[in-house]
């Protein structure tokens, strides 16, 4: 478990889960005692005043429910999950796949010419496809600019040394990609602008928070259509679809197995599947 993941857990049993019932036994904990308290968790709201969503809901009370079904019932006098009996409160929503034209990219792009970190982190991103912890933990050592032709990123091992994760859950995602020349010249002239730039340092010393201002001050600018950052990776996907890259190709450059790629981009293909008809058609003739 990478070690965000375990800290965001952490703080949902110590502020939501346990703060109610850490001074009950597991054993009188009842289904009823469960629904009274998804009420009650229901009615906070965050700082901001806004209510909780159904996605974190459902997340709260995942966690409550892992606790109860991981005691060793034989110890603990547990006849039954009564997180489970209760039922779930919130629900996963399901986050609309968006992503940018290249004719919207540069119309976004070319706002953001005045702002250089922001510029190259998303040039970065789109061109690269990588995830957005993967770029915040870039150093220059992660980088191999000797020779254009082989320039490469290594984004995973980066991402591993900032969240001391010691493996990664996909075997995909231990990847080089290759850069084109461009962005090759474009990361040179970069590194030469950061003063005192240390083969360990973060060449993108920013924040989630701030990529997402600076993708909404580029959205506002250029007129284009306001997408998540995460929405660069499908961009950069969809890019190489266009292209005409098969699945297990553009699979190995993002780190998804062609199996995912496949599932989830399936709409993208459809002139692929239109071009494969065709030459089939011709084959047959033949």
């Amino acid at each position: 478990m990478k070690l965000n993941t375990w800290l965001s857990k952490e703080h949902i049993i110590r502020t939501k889960d346990s703060a109610v019932f850490q001074k009950r036994k597991l054993s009188e904990i009842t289904a009823r005692d469960v629904i009274d308290w998804q009420n009650e968790i229901r009615q906070h709201t965050k700082s901001s005043g806004e209510s909780y969503s159904p996605d974190y809901l459902k997340n709260v009370h995942t966690q409550l429910s892992c606790i109860f079904s991981t005691t060793p019932s034989k110890y603990y006098g547990l006849q039954i999950n009564p997180a489970a009996k209760a039922g779930n409160m919130g629900s996963e929503q399901t986050k609309e796949m968006l992503f940018w034209t290249k004719e919207e990219y540069l119309k976004f792009i070319d706002a953001m010419m005045d702002k250089p970190m922001l510029y190259y982190a998303f040039e970065i991103l789109y061109w690269c496809g990588i995830r957005e912890g993967e770029l915040l933990a870039l150093t220059p050592a992660d980088f191999d600019l000797r020779r254009k032709r082989s320039a490469s990123i290594n984004p995973i091992s980066a991402y591993r040394a900032r969240t001391l994760s010691p493996r990664r859950k996909r075997r995909k995602s231990n990847r080089v990609i290759q850069m084109p020349d461009f962005l090759c010249d474009e990361m040179q002239d970069y590194f030469k602008q950061l003063y005192g730039l240390e083969s360990d340092s973060r060449i993108f010393p920013l924040t989630k928070h701030t990529l997402k201002r600076g993708m909404e001050f580029g959205c506002k600018a250029s007129g284009v259509k306001v997408i998540r950052i995460h929405d660069l990776r499908h961009s950069h996907v969809s890019l190489l679809i266009n292209m005409g890259y098969s699945a297990v190709a553009i699979g190995n450059r993002v780190g998804h197995e062609s199996v995912e790629i496949t599932y989830r981009y399936a709409h993208l293909f459809p002139t692929v599947q239109k071009e494969m008809a065709d030459k089939l058609n011709i084959e047959r003739s033949n």
